[in-house]
């Protein structure tokens, strides 16, 4: 760091305070001392700190203002809904678990809605307590709406920063990388160069989620974000296998081969501009279809008057890489495919797979309920954090309502904001938060009486300890964040009523009740967060995955006559399985250590979960393309071997399933990385057709996948993320 630069974190946090700061401050004086309207003031304040401050929307300052103006009429809706039925504690109680539930659910839209939901439960629990005046609605209402739109003007205008590439424009740059490097195959010595495969690789790892900010990720439920998901897959697929593609002597520069890598390159740079300039890929698309079905046709010719194997005599070094080039070819079109979607929607111009891209014809509704529904049981995360949180600010609610606790609005608060997905985590931020909150009183009361009730000084120093506060507390952690709210509100309070030092006690006693509740249900409620949850549901699509792979083997060596719809053959099944486990995987990304010190359980060396996410989808792609008809025979050698293999690679997923997931009985040895008996297996039968190479292709990246889920740490060529194709 250059000496007097101020570091990046305060220097994120201080433009983001400075926008909170001017607006609460503006609207809180307008209202209290322009128009003499102290409800007005405190709406118009605490919607902008909601927020503005609670609440973490990710983006850029014109990001974040146009996720704010769209959630207006919801903090409307709040606002009404919490005045009407704060009469009664039964009612706000009945409402705070509705309302707490439906906010902290709406995560399953992506990290906007995730980010804005403490900002929203705040706006329901300010009206939920005293007064319990319904006749200032019209007051709370304007007060809210002002802070907010000057927020949503603020945000935009004041210090917006730099918007980072989105996605879609690394997907176009990751499709012009694809472009150059299928051209290049098509030339001496036909395969990369070490610096070109490092450079599939940083081209890949562009589009991994973790290397991507929070609001360019395409996490919706819309058909945009899924296809745009899909496209930033389908894409690393095609950059991993162009890097993976076996040399060869050489291709004749007619041949099928190089007519398919060529046209992949042309589909490419389609691509990129389908992205950049929304021009859609039909001429390459269909030249990439009729030239794949030529390499399909050339490779797979009729078989032998035995049986044994094709009339073509190609070597077998020529049908691994025709097997390679046509994964090459399927993951193009995949890639374009999705791109399309991405760009135009409903209305794209390229093919459709009803399968792969069941999203093309969905209406947006049905979008966002088949997100809901897939997340709508106890084993989701999403549905776990909803459930926690709703019941916490029940609690608290109640609590509030019987004993008529003294400002139980910062009881609520501190539940809100001091409720975490681990009980480890819940505990170590109320350590912090009760601290703070102690250091915080004792300014406060200190301040309380030295100032007494002189507030002009109060109406001086708020603005001042505000831009501090909001600029420190999110750098220093929750301690100074708590301590430093403290004195914030008391100095709020103190321009809205007669002050005194005992709104330093009532502020700790309420933060030492929100916090006794928050860990009540934090242990009670899946204290462990995702650690136990990615572990179940890793297990479970493995045990998913192993179905398939057997079922998908044995079709591919009896010639389709065991062939089944992919619905029949567990692929839904599959897809939801992928769809829990991603969520468990990016909930546990976010938390600390286990609750516990340690991962019970698991006796793998060491876990990459994230070649288990993409074992799943692997196996989803893998069985779809097989599986197209027509399906013919591969003589009884290879149909052997093929399906030998394939039971072979769907038990020891079982065994890695069990080793995530133990029950009571299993067994404790240690898990070799690789299957011994494979060797076995590695003899290529005579005579063997094209697609026994693409069997035994899949079915070896699925090995891969599963030797680096028990070796952990990927290696440079595992540069994927598993991103959520289906959810």
């Amino acid at each position: 760091m250059t000496a007097g630069r101020i570091p990046a974190a305060y220097a994120a946090s201080g433009r983001r305070a400075l926008r909170v700061t001017v607006v609460a401050a503006a609207g809180f004086y307008l209202f209290r001392y322009g128009l003499d309207s102290p409800v007005a003031a405190t709406y118009a304040l605490f919607g902008t700190v909601a927020l503005g401050g609670l609440s973490k929307i990710p983006g850029t300052g014109r990001q974040r203002a146009a996720v704010v103006l769209h959630v207006l009429p919801v903090c409307w809706l709040l606002v009404v809904i919490g005045t009407y039925l704060s009469v009664r504690t039964w009612s706000a109680v009945t409402g705070m678990f509705v309302v707490g539930f439906a906010l902290a659910f709406s995560a399953v839209g992506g990290p906007r809605p995730a980010g804005a939901a403490p900002g929203l439960q705040l706006l329901y629990i300010l009206p939920s307590f005293p007064p319990y005046d319904p006749a200032s609605l019209g007051e709370r209402l304007i007060g809210t709406t002002t802070g907010l739109a000057l927020f949503v003007a603020a945000e935009a205008l004041i210090l917006p920063g730099p918007a980072p590439p989105s996605y879609q424009e690394r997907a176009a740059r990751a499709a012009h990388t694809a472009a150059r490097y299928a051209t290049l195959l098509t030339a001496p010595p036909y395969a990369l160069a070490d610096a070109d495969i490092r450079a599939t690789h940083e081209a890949g790892h562009a589009l991994r989620s973790l290397t991507v900010p929070e609001a360019e990720r395409p996490a919706g439920p819309g058909i945009h974000d899924r296809a745009l998901t899909h496209t930033g897959l389908a894409t690393r697929t095609l950059l991993n296998r162009l890097a993976q593609l076996p040399a060869t002597p050489g291709d004749p520069p007619g041949s099928a081969v190089t007519a398919v890598l060529h046209t992949v390159a042309r589909l490419a740079t389609a691509t990129e501009s389908c992205l950049r300039a929304g021009t859609a890929p039909v001429a390459p698309y269909r030249e990439l279809v009729a030239a794949r079905a030529r390499l399909a046709a050339s490779s797979a010719a009729p078989a032998s008057t035995d049986g044994t194997g094709p009339a073509v005599d190609f070597p077998p070094a020529e049908l691994r890489r025709h097997a390679a080039v046509l994964e090459i070819a399927d993951a193009a079109l995949a890639m374009a495919t999705a791109a399309d979607l991405a760009v135009r929607g409903r209305q794209a111009s390229v093919e459709v797979a009803p399968g792969r891209f069941w999203y093309a014809s969905a209406c947006a509704p049905c979008l966002w309920w088949h997100r809901i529904r897939g997340h709508a049981e106890r084993r989701s995360v999403f549905f776990q954090n909803a459930v926690r949180i709703a019941m916490a600010l029940t609690a608290a609610r109640l609590v509030a309502g019987l004993d008529t606790l003294p400002h139980g609005f910062w009881a609520m608060l501190a539940t809100l904001t001091l409720t975490r997905t681990t009980m480890d985590e819940t505990w170590s931020s109320i350590r912090r938060a009760l601290a703070g909150t102690l250091a915080g009183a004792l300014v406060t009361g200190g301040t309380l009486v030295l100032v007494g009730a002189d507030t002009a000084v109060y109406a001086v120093v708020l603005p001042l300890w505000m831009l501090v506060a909001f600029t420190v507390g999110p750098v220093k952690g929750v301690g100074w964040a708590q301590g430093m709210f403290t004195v914030l509100v008391a100095l709020v309070f103190a321009q809205l009523a007669a002050p005194t030092w005992r709104l330093a006690e009532v502020r700790m006693l309420d933060v030492l009740v929100g916090s006794a509740i928050g860990a009540v249900f934090g242990l009670l409620a899946w204290p462990r967060g995702a650690h136990d949850e990615l572990r179940r549901a890793v297990a479970g699509l493995l045990r998913r995955a192993a179905e398939i792979v057997v079922a998908t083997s044995a079709s591919v060596a009896e010639g389709g006559s065991t062939a089944a719809p992919p619905a029949a053959t567990g692929h839904r099944s599959l897809q939801h399985a992928v769809i829990l486990a991603e969520s468990a995987y990016a909930q546990f990304q976010s938390e600390p250590t286990p609750f516990g010190g340690r991962r019970r359980g698991v006796t793998l060396p060491e876990v990459d979960w994230q070649a288990t996410l993409m074992a799943g989808h692997h196996t989803l792609w893998g069985s779809e393309r097989l599986l197209e008809p027509p399906l013919t025979g591969l003589g009884p050698a290879a149909a052997e071997s093929a399906g030998g293999l394939g039971d072979r690679v769907a038990g020891r997923m079982l065994l890695v399933s069990a080793a995530l997931d133990p029950s009571g009985d299993t067994p404790t040895a240690p898990l070799p990385l690789l299957d011994p008996a494979l060797a076995g297996f590695a003899t290529e039968p005579p005579g063997a057709p094209r697609l026994y190479y693409a069997t035994v292709s899949w079915l070896g990246s699925l090995m891969t996948d599963l030797s680096r889920i028990a070796r952990g740490g990927p290696g440079p060529e595992h540069s994927d993320d598993a991103t959520s194709v289906g959810s």
